[in-house]
C-alpha cells in the first residue's frame, strides 16, 4: 500500500460553508494554484459530483486527469484516480469534523506517478498540494466566496 501525506487546518466557518466550497468544482480555478481546468462530468442523485475532469499544474506533476468522488454523509468527500497521463493513483479525503462556531479540516492525499520519482519528493509534492490546498480553502472560506457563489 503506498504511503499518505496527511495534513489539517482550521477554518473559521461551519463545516457545511466548508464543504460547499469544496464541493464547488467549477470554481477551483479561482482559488486553488493547481487547477487550471475544472469539468463535472456526473453527478450523483443528490446533484453532488461523482466524476471530475481536472487540469493538474503542481510543478513537478502536470497532468490531465479523471476522479470519481465518494460522498460520506456532509464532512467527508474521498476520491480515486479513474485515468491519468502521468499518474497511477491520485487518492485522498478532505474530513470535516466541527469546533466550535470552526471547522477542523483534514486533508489526505496519496499519489503516485507512473515515470519513476524518489519517495521523497513524491512526499513532497503531496505536502505542497495539500498545504496550498488547504491555505487556498480557508481563505477562500473566510473571504465568504462561498456565500457570492450560491447567491
Amino acid at each position: 500500500m503506498a504511503e499518505h501525506t496527511s495534513s489539517s487546518i482550521t477554518i473559521e466557518a461551519a463545516p457545511a460553508d466548508v464543504m460547499g466550497v469544496i464541493a464547488d468544482f467549477a470554481r477551483y480555478p479561482e482559488w486553488t494554484g493547481e487547477v487550471k481546468e475544472a469539468e463535472v462530468l456526473s453527478t450523483d442523485a443528490e446533484g453532488r459530483a461523482e466524476q471530475v475532469r481536472l487540469v493538474l499544474d503542481a510543478g513537478a506533476i502536470k497532468d490531465d486527469h479523471t476522479l470519481a468522488y465518494t460522498w460520506t454523509g456532509s464532512n467527508e468527500v474521498s476520491w480515486t484516480l479513474v485515468k491519468s497521463q502521468m499518474l497511477r493513483a491520485l487518492d485522498g479525503t478532505y474530513l470535516l469534523a466541527a469546533a466550535g462556531d470552526a471547522t477542523e479540516v483534514t486533508y489526505r492525499l496519496t499519489v503516485d506517478v507512473k515515470i519513476p520519482m524518489l519517495g521523497m519528493i513524491k512526499r513532497k509534492a503531496e505536502k505542497v498540494i495539500i498545504d496550498r490546498a488547504l491555505a487556498g480553502l480557508k481563505k477562500r472560506v473566510e473571504s465568504g466566496a462561498a456565500a457570492q457563489s450560491e447567491g
